[in-house]
């Protein structure tokens, strides 16, 4: 009996002990309210109903107006900032930027710290069977982004939004550039990959970068924007294993759900706004608008090691003489020798691969008098022991092999073409080498752009005449030759002087 009595006073007691407990101590009270029950909001000592907030009513769009204490900053609408000033139009970064039923928001008590909406955003029009087409036509103020006060938030927004978090990278192409090796891979992700590492360069940011969070394509649908010969995806895999890639579908996804969405950290890749760069003028493509901005050395080659380790499950080193470790390749394929003297195995190298990436299955191609020559000059320097060499035909490899033959080379020559954006995986050394091979006197910056940012040296060949420019020089312009000569089927080079560079 009193065992019972005893039990009933101690339960007492200690519900008592807790009631005071949590009276006293509203943080503890606001823990408490987050799992269940009535809230308690440490600013005024009260407790807030189910239907009580700290701000009442409902904006004009029919939103829900407030938030409760139990919401993290992060939920709440803040202010957008550009961390780095936004240096190139067509990608554009900011912290904390808004997406409301497909409209991006920019919520700024000072409109002028935004770039003007063409140098951030334009939106595809559609074409005569309805399929968004890259003709863009500029962002309306009601419709791809607008940049709003705080005050205007509250109405348009509401005041809780739901966290995106990471950085996201937001690629506004279509499937007419995304479905394209070197639009993709050359344009779209090496530009975004060097502004976002440009970033570790502003004062305040915390490096090193993380990986972006997720890719978003809200103009492309389905399959189409992986390229005829089947390498963007591969490669994105490769290059961003734990990275989703998102397309229409999901953007829809986030007009459906009717709320506000904010990302964290997102960057915005808009061709046609990158094309408002007075540098697209002078080169004539996206990643123009990049080049001028300012980045780490060597930004490229993080990404570089990754994928090809994560593609060939090894990782080719080279010497700054271009020479492949032995050691650093898969043993079955070469083997360490012995030190006579010790008996100790020691590192070996080889002499640098020149790998010539051939076209003679395609368009845009030597004359055959030319490739044979080309061969010949290469072979001659291989059996001085020089160089090693290989003639490869991309498209009669397996994607692997495609890697593997240019991840272990330091020097690789072709025509101009999509082929030389393989180059994006050629180690980076003081003697890296890119021979991009042209009709006198044309001239085009495509790969020269990949070779910088790669920090590859770049040569065009005039059949007999190779043309290179230090860092911080240009070809001005561009020249597409003679009429009818940039695209034929009968390009001449030089062997022994397209040798020369190697």
């Amino acid at each position: 009996m009193w065992t019972r009595r005893y039990q009933t006073i101690l339960l007492l007691v200690v519900a008592l002990s807790l009631f005071l407990l949590l009276s006293s101590s509203p943080n503890i009270a606001y823990r408490v309210s987050r799992i269940s029950g009535p809230r308690f909001d440490p600013s005024t000592g009260s407790w807030l109903s189910f239907n009580q907030g700290v701000f009442g009513g409902t904006s004009r769009s029919g939103k829900s107006k407030w938030f409760t204490t139990h919401d993290s900053f992060d939920n709440l609408i803040s202010e957008t900032t550009t961390p780095d000033g936004s240096p190139s139009p067509g990608f554009t970064i900011f912290d904390r930027i808004y997406l409301y039923n497909g409209t991006f928001y920019v919520v700024t008590s000072n409109p002028d710290s935004i770039p003007d909406r063409e140098l951030i955003l334009a939106r595809p029009t559609r074409n005569s069977e309805g399929l968004l087409h890259q003709e863009e036509a500029p962002t309306e103020k009601a419709s791809e982004l607008q940049v709003i006060s705080p005050e205007q938030a509250r109405d348009i927004l509401g005041s809780y939004a739901v966290v995106i978090e990471g950085t996201s990278f937001i690629f506004y192409d279509t499937k007419e550039f995304t479905g394209h090796y070197y639009h993709f891979w050359g344009e779209i992700v090496l530009g975004a990959m060097r502004i976002y590492a440009a970033l570790s360069l502003v004062p305040g940011i915390r490096t090193p970068l993380p990986d972006p969070a997720r890719f978003l394509m809200p103009n492309v649908e389905g399959r189409t924007w992986r390229d005829r010969a089947g390498v963007n995806g591969p490669l994105m895999r490769a290059g961003f294993p734990s990275s989703p890639l998102e397309l229409s579908d999901a953007w829809d996804d986030f007009i459906t759900v009717n709320q506000t969405f904010v990302f964290e950290r997102a960057m915005i890749v808009s061709r046609r706004a990158a094309h408002q760069s007075p540098w697209s003028s002078e080169w004539y493509k996206m990643i123009s608008s990049t080049m001028p901005v300012p980045v780490p050395k060597r930004f490229w080659e993080p990404l570089r090691q990754r994928l090809v380790k994560n593609m060939l499950g090894y990782l080719p080193e080279l010497d700054q003489w271009g020479r492949l470790a032995v050691d650093s390749v898969p043993a079955d394929t070469l083997q360490l020798v012995e030190d006579h003297d010790d008996g100790q195995a020691y590192r070996r190298w080889l002499p640098p691969m020149v790998t010539y990436i051939s076209r003679q299955g395609a368009g845009r191609r030597l004359t055959d008098e030319s490739h044979q020559s080309l061969i010949d000059a290469m072979r001659g320097l291989e059996s001085e022991g020089v160089i090693r060499f290989q003639a490869v035909l991309m498209e009669k490899l397996a994607f692997r092999d495609q890697i593997a033959a240019v991840a272990g080379s330091a020097a690789i020559i072709g025509v101009h073409g999509n082929g030389l954006t393989h180059q994006l995986w050629v180690p980076a050394t003081p003697c890296s080498t890119v021979i991009e091979i042209f009709h006198r006197p044309a001239y085009v910056h495509d790969y020269e752009m990949l070779s910088r940012n790669a920090e590859h040296k770049h040569y065009a060949m005039w059949n007999d005449t190779p043309v290179t420019y230090p860092e911080g020089e240009w070809y001005s312009g561009v020249n597409y030759g003679e009429e009818g000569t940039f695209h034929d089927n009968f390009f001449p080079v030089y062997g022994p002087a397209a040798a020369q560079p190697c």
